[in-house]
Order: structure tokens, then sequence, then C-alpha cells
């Protein structure tokens, strides 16, 4: 599982690297935002479903990073992809099937363009 510390950290990371706000972040772990604010503020832990929701979303982005901005890495994952049958990689991502998402990834580490 992710330690207390590090899901502070993701948060802060997924915001800073990824451009997600806080009700993005709440709605891929289907909690209110006020839930994310005390997990960001360390005053309680996610559930483990949603700890391995954050850790899944928080390692996408750090491999979105090296070919996006932010801005564009907020568009990428709520984007429907044709390599994902017209789904959107924050929605599977939300149902534990990111391993699809990082399929997609490594095509583009592979020169595919996406």
């Amino acid at each position: 599982m992710v330690q207390e510390g590090a899901v502070v950290r993701f948060l802060g990371e997924l915001q800073d690297l990824g451009g997600l706000k806080y009700s993005d972040i709440a709605n891929i772990t289907d909690v209110s935002k006020a839930t994310v604010s005390r997990w960001k503020a360390g005053s309680i832990k996610p559930h483990p479903r949603n700890e391995l929701i954050l850790s899944d979303l928080h390692y996408i982005v750090g491999r979105l990073q090296e070919y996006y901005t932010a801005d564009e890495i907020r568009s990428w994952l709520y984007a429907r992809h044709p390599q994902l049958d017209g789904q959107r990689a924050i929605e599977l991502i939300n149902q534990g099937k990111s391993i699809e998402v990082l399929q997609i990834l490594d095509r583009l580490e592979a020169g595919a363009y996406l």
C-alpha cells in the first residue's frame, strides 16, 4: 500500500504535473472534494482501493509528463481514445483497468503517435 506521506506527495504532484484539480481526483476516486482535501491535509487516509487508484494515476501522470504539459495530460486523461475503444483513460483507471492505459503508454514510448 501507499504510505501516508506518499498520498500527500501524490496529490500535490497530480495537481502540479498532471493539471488535475481536487474535483478531478474526487471524481476518479468516487469521493467528495472535501475528502480529497482531508487526504491532502493528512487528517484521514484513503481506503485501500483509492490508494491503488491514486498510485496508478500518479504513475501514469509521471509517464505522460515526458511527452505532455500538465494541461495536455489532463486533457489526455479525459479524452476518448480510439485505442481504448472510445473509452476515457480516467474511467479505466477508476475501474482498476490501468493496465490498458499503460499498454497505450508503452506504444507511445515505442514511437507510435497517440
